[in-house]
């Protein structure tokens, strides 16, 4: 057994999940990314010191396994931050659509942790990646609201599972974020709306306090403040990280 630390970040090669793994990595973490592509994680590797790859679909039981045999110590933190299909809203969306996302959000993290739970040490951070639409409902997000929401609750009960272990679990919710996947959403809304791609993400900014996008770099920032000690007082809480958009209370 090895005595170095590891974060283990699911979705690794994510708009999100890549920029997390540089962060955590620079941190002096050993970080074990996990997707389901070989050749993705192949490059993020290649570019990353302090990486090793692990081909693992977190949909699925088997994935356990295999994460929990790429372990040799302690894991200080683990980050599930896969993306789920975007399949339209809530009176279009494939009932199959928002089953498979709730499996990929709620089931995935559950899996993550089971894999990782002999590893969990005093100040091990469970770490999930929500989203904004999870908070604040809306009819043309079904699989992001309805999958976010549930990993809210997750998040509490892990709170509640492991907080005897002094391991804490914390939810990060970013608002509509500068990706190419908010891009291929704003396609959809500008043909609903009847304007333009640009207009599109323009309302999107609008609806921000600071007229504003979350980037993939502010999220990064968000799960490796987690590590510091001080992060306790967080458990079970979320971030969110929604540039001014959340109106309700609390």
């Amino acid at each position: 057994m090895s005595d170095q630390e590891t974060a283990v970040i699911v979705g690794a090669t994510g708009a999100f999940g890549a920029v997390i793994t540089r962060r955590l990595a620079a941190t002096g973490l050993k970080v074990i990314a996990v997707a389901r592509s070989a050749a993705s994680l192949a490059s993020l590797v290649a570019d990353t010191p302090g990486v090793e790859a692990c081909v693992a679909d977190i949909g699925n039981d088997s994935s356990i396994e295999v994460i929990r045999a790429a372990l040799d110590g302690p894991v200080r933190m683990v980050v599930h931050g896969p993306g789920v299909a975007t399949a339209g809203g809530v009176l279009v969306a494939p009932t199959a659509a928002v089953v498979d996302a709730v499996n990929i959000k709620v089931g995935g993290m559950l899996r993550l942790v089971r894999a990782v739970d002999a590893h969990l040490v005093r100040g091990s951070r469970l770490v999930a990646i929500g989203g904004h639409y999870g908070f604040e409902p809306n009819a043309w997000a079904a699989t992001a609201g309805v999958a976010n929401a549930a990993l809210a609750n997750l998040v509490r009960q892990l709170s509640w599972g492991y907080g005897p272990r002094g391991v804490t679990s914390h939810l990060v919710a970013p608002g509509p974020a500068d990706t190419e996947r908010l891009r291929r959403i704003a396609v959809d809304r500008a043909a609903r709306s009847g304007i333009t791609v640009d207009e599109a993400l323009d309302e999107y900014r609008s609806e921000s306090a600071i007229g504003a996008l979350t980037t993939s770099e502010q999220v990064a920032w968000a799960v490796a403040m987690l590590l510091a000690p001080e992060a306790d007082a967080m458990a079970g809480s979320t971030l969110f990280l929604d540039a001014g958009r959340r109106k309700g209370l609390p």
